[in-house]
């Protein structure tokens, strides 16, 4: 029990003796900056992958269905007993009609092709938290047979509207009785804005169904069914048992045929973090095999002075060992903390250049959002400290294994 506090006294009377004044000093430094830097890289590295898989759940999970089950024909006609049978497969926590179609946005001589989805408004949270970013309240004003349309941002930024501003869309004409199918012309009012500060803003518009019912000729037809899951990870399972339960030639698709990439370029991202910065912190924690074999030529009388009163093997190389695990400490300390510090205030930051440089780093019409998020675990940075820690101390092994080898006999003559 006593041998430990004495191996690591010695060491710290070592890493605060003359070495200080010489190229040791140099090279510990140098070792320290390397691994501090590391570390910080990591933690902010891991914190960003965090923010952005937060965000791809928050933003894209939430307010995208997690499954869709369409009529290979449409329109859906007779749905209810289908809907029924959805409902009550297993993993399926909601589900909810809905018509999809393609639409022209007209407003002066602006235009815009967009995605128009139909939903009943009163069910549309079921599967979706897409209302909760509908700006100002405008959500209760959105309502069948007021001739409304809701926009997303980016949309409305192209068209240059505003709330109650009218705009034309142009849609196909379903009627299919018509030799010549012109296309038809409504005219719609924008009743709200959502803000979802990502590419939806920009190719989404949302009406009620029974207005999508009416403009398509479709009588009581529907587009499918939108399907939220328990386990959106687990929806491609849940959307298939539930599609074939309903008896129809239908179309089965989730979530991650439009936005699974997202979710795998993250992890995919994750892991090279790992592998390259780990290499990183390894090179910089090798750094310390220099500064050990430098500081054990040093301190070959110490060494020798050590063996001479009883000193023994274990003793002279946990001394050198704890002498390597502490320079490595000092640098993981401070990488922690600088890395903490920054993923902290990442995305201010981030704000703050792009808003020096003049130019966006992401692009909402690019990207799933407009920002660079960040979420710091703490999980992530004990990870990194203790594999900070593991490689200091492969590191130091073989430069403390080599110490207790010194001759103390030929030291002292040679002295």
């Amino acid at each position: 029990m006593f041998c430990l506090p004495l191996t690591l006294l010695t060491a710290l009377r070592f890493s605060r003796g003359r070495l200080h004044t010489n190229i040791v000093s140099l090279v510990s430094a140098f070792s320290i900056i390397g691994i501090a830097l590391g570390v910080a890289v990591l933690i902010i590295g891991l914190s960003a992958m965090n923010g952005f898989e937060r965000e791809l759940k928050s933003r894209i999970l939430s307010v995208v269905p997690h499954g869709h089950i369409d009529a290979i024909k449409s329109p859906y006609q007779n749905w209810h007993y289908a809907e029924t049978v959805i409902r009550n497969t297993p993993g399926v926590k909601a589900v909810t009609p809905y018509i999809a179609f393609t639409g022209l946005l007209e407003h002066g001589v602006d235009l815009k092709a967009i995605r128009v989805i139909g939903i009943f408004p009163e069910r549309a949270s079921h599967v979706s938290t897409l209302p909760k970013f509908i700006l100002n309240n405008a959500w209760q004003y959105f309502k069948a047979g007021h001739k409304s349309i809701i926009l997303g941002k980016g949309i409305a930024n192209s068209l240059h509207v505003k709330v109650k501003d009218w705009i034309t869309i142009t849609i196909p004409n379903a009627n299919v009785s018509l030799n010549i199918q012109q296309p038809k012309r409504i005219r719609l009012q924008v009743s709200g804005i959502f803000c979802l500060s990502g590419l939806l803003d920009y190719q989404l518009a949302l009406i009620p169904l029974e207005d999508a019912q009416e403009y398509l000729c479709y009588g009581k037809g529907i587009t499918g069914f939108e399907i939220k899951a328990e386990n959106p990870f687990n929806a491609d399972k849940v959307v298939y048992d539930a599609g074939m339960k309903t008896m129809h030639h239908v179309m089965i698709t989730s979530w991650m045929k439009d936005y699974g990439y997202m979710y795998n370029d993250i992890q995919i991202i994750r892991s090279i973090i790992y592998l390259a910065l780990i290499l990183v912190i390894s090179v910089a924690c090798f750094n310390i095999v220099s500064t050990l074999v430098m500081a054990i030529k040093d301190k070959r009388s110490d060494i020798a002075i050590l063996r001479t009163i009883g000193a023994k093997d274990k003793q002279i190389r946990a001394i050198f060992l704890w002498y390597g695990l502490l320079n490595s400490s000092v640098g993981s300390m401070l990488g922690a903390v600088l890395g903490i510090v920054i993923s902290l205030n990442l995305t201010n930051t981030i704000k703050g250049l792009e808003y020096l440089i003049g130019h966006t780093i992401l692009s909402g019409d690019i990207y799933f959002i407009d920002f660079l998020p960040a979420q710091l675990k703490v999980l992530n940075v004990v990870f990194v400290l203790l594999i900070t820690a593991f490689l200091s101390w492969i590191a130091s092994w073989y430069p403390a294994h080599r110490a207790k080898k010194l001759d103390p006999a030929r030291i002292l003559n040679y002295k």
